[in-house]
């Protein structure tokens, strides 16, 4: 069918949405809106068969649902209304959620039900958890939901209305930041870490700290270190660690408060955000081999099962800074003096990594100076990956990747793929060229004629389409708690396998002969000659865009690259079948006021 996903912001569960749709066959349109007026016309003139919105945080006009068949995604079980959802779901502490794909009416979440998916609840992030088994949940619902429709005889369930015998809707309001706030002097770990999950990534929890107000964004529980509760502990990796009435917890990043007539500000590793705010703290390191007992947290981790080593690391957001991927190395380095055959790289069932960090490039005095030293450091981490002969490397990709987190990626013998992860293996939205030895890897992979299509039309790709074209070269079907068992699991059949040390032999074959043709050290001064001539010019695309990225401005309209000439929308087809709602799009309506 020819479909047309309205959404806010091109979120992951948008780009999940649009690609798996995509890979099913289906011709998909995009229009990222901002008010009715906006979808009025996105709606008349795309002609959908179907719309569908997978994020959408406009209310979609009487005039548009009662013409078309509307389908919107909420990320709640049925009989659950409210904007703030997940946050409610956490904050109480559910063992089980839902998603329902549901048809647009006048009372928000009330619409007839096409199709509702459970997931459970793990103790994670708001954001890991929308990315993961939400996003799992929600794509099944919205495939059966699009499947049924197609079909044309399934009849959409009536929800009960409130106050109806046997009726279970639940109506909350929004979760706001009094209910959210924090009261150190009383609430134990398990309490703090729950409001600090329920607000992640946005909005974060409000706070006084050092006599400031900060957002504190992230929470990760720590049972050796204590002290008066809400004092600052210690810092570890750019986090602080502030004391609980029964342990503590460790915060890795905070936003300072937006001070009204001022820029939107943005989050930052705690330690780098708070400054000459912060006393004397020690810095306590967590050692790279791993804690059995879970007891302190790290975001770089190494364990090993017989000849398998398994690095994994979990940066907030995806992003890699300077210092993240210069530890990281070292640890890299580490792991490969230890004695296996196969190492696996990655192995979190959230992001696996986005490349170069933003938003501390942003807050730094020099942001072409430090752009240039994030991606030299992770260049670094990439060339060690690739120059590894004496083992295989595996990288176990749970979460989404994107841009030089995609290279990264790339670098390792084998790349597996969680059946929800999804990829975006560009940079040009960014107005970058691209570094990460990219010009090798990926066309080494998919071909030449693919990576520049890739890298040309910056649209996500599915595991499962990373598959066929290579860029993986196996789906692991998993739960996003099973992702990391699963990995090891595979990682000690790889080990086991007699053709394993032959394989090994082979690739150091294959590296020398690489070299003695075109040095990699050839494509790294390519790439980083346009890189650090984008970088240093102050006038290039890259710092605009990046401001806006970091700020987190809306764009001006749906980026041209959602919606090339090539898939660009047509008519819908003239005949329709059985239970579709009649009718077309006002063409009368008011064109849209203002960008979209």
């Amino acid at each position: 069918m020819h479909l047309l996903l309205v959404a806010s912001a091109f979120n992951s569960l948008t780009q999940r949405v649009h690609a798996e749709l995509r890979d099913h066959g289906h011709s998909v349109a995009v229009e990222l809106v901002r008010h009715a007026d906006c979808l009025r016309e996105a709606v008349r003139r795309h002609a959908p068969e179907l719309v569908v919105a997978p994020m959408l945080k406009t209310a979609i006009p009487q005039d548009v649902w009662s013409a078309h068949t509307c389908l919107v995604v909420h990320p709640g079980p049925i009989g659950d209304r409210g904007p703030s959802s997940l946050d409610w779901a956490i904050h109480e502490d559910a063992a089980e959620w839902g998603v329902t794909v549901l048809q647009a009416e006048a009372e928000m979440d009330a619409g007839d039900v096409w199709a509702s998916v459970v997931c459970a609840v793990p103790p994670v992030a708001k954001s890991d958890l929308y990315r993961n088994e939400v996003a799992d949940a929600a794509l099944a619902a919205v495939l059966l939901a699009v499947q049924r429709f197609a079909g044309g005889t399934y009849v959409p369930w009536r929800q009960p209305g409130a106050g109806e015998a046997g009726t279970t809707v639940r109506t909350r309001p929004y979760l706001k930041q009094t209910d959210r706030r924090i009261d150190w002097a009383s609430e134990s770990t398990e309490t703090v870490l729950r409001k600090l999950r329920a607000a992640d990534s946005q909005p974060g929890v409000l706070d006084e700290l050092l006599g400031a107000e900060w957002y504190l964004h992230g929470g990760h529980p720590e049972d050796a270190l204590r002290g008066r509760p809400g004092t600052l502990l210690a810092t570890r990796a750019g986090a602080v660690c502030r004391a609980t009435t029964d342990s503590a917890v460790w915060i890795p990043e905070v936003r300072p408060r937006r001070v009204p007539g001022q820029p939107a500000t943005f989050k930052l590793p705690a330690v780098q955000a708070l400054g000459d705010l912060l006393p004397p703290l020690p810095e306590h390191p967590a050692p790279l081999l791993d804690d059995p007992a879970g007891r302190t947290w790290s975001d770089i981790r190494y364990r090993e099962d017989g000849r398998v080593g398994v690095l994994s690391f979990s940066f907030p957001g995806g992003a890699m800074s300077t210092d993240q991927c210069r530890r990281l190395l070292a640890a890299y380095r580490e792991a490969c003096s230890r004695p296996t055959s196969v190492l696996v790289l990655g192995g979190g069932r959230d992001f696996f990594s986005n490349g170069i960090h933003l938003n501390v490039i942003e807050a730094a005095d020099d942001p072409g100076g430090e752009s240039w030293a994030n991606i030299n450091a992770i260049d670094d981490l990439v060339e060690a990956v690739l120059t590894t002969t004496d083992r295989l490397v595996v990288s176990a990709v749970g979460g989404n990747a994107a841009a030089g987190g995609v290279m990264l990626a790339l670098a390792a013998d084998e790349v597996w793929c969680r059946s929800g992860a999804v990829l975006n293996p560009h940079y040009r939205l960014m107005g970058l060229y691209g570094s990460e030895y990219w010009t090798y890897t990926l066309p080494r992979r998919v071909g030449s004629e693919a990576a520049e299509r890739l890298t040309r039309e910056a649209l996500p790709v599915s595991a499962n389409a990373a598959l066929r074209l290579g860029l993986v070269d196996r789906v692991v079907e998993s739960t996003p708690q099973g992702f990391v068992r699963e990995a090891g699991r595979l990682a000690v059949q790889l080990a086991a396998l007699p053709a394993t040390p032959t394989r090994v032999r082979e690739k150091k074959a294959e590296l020398d002969r690489q070299e003695s043709v075109k040095p990699l050290a050839a494509f790294r001064e390519k790439e980083l000659a346009l890189m650090r001539r984008t970088f240093f010019d102050p006038d290039a695309p890259y710092h605009a865009l990046r401001r806006s990225f970091v700020r987190k401005e809306a764009p001006p309209g749906t980026p041209p690259h959602l919606n090339p000439p090539a898939s660009a929308s047509r008519a819908a087809p003239s005949g329709r079948r059985t239970g579709r709602v009649t009718g077309t799009a006002a063409a009368d309506g008011a064109p849209a006021q203002g960008p979209c």
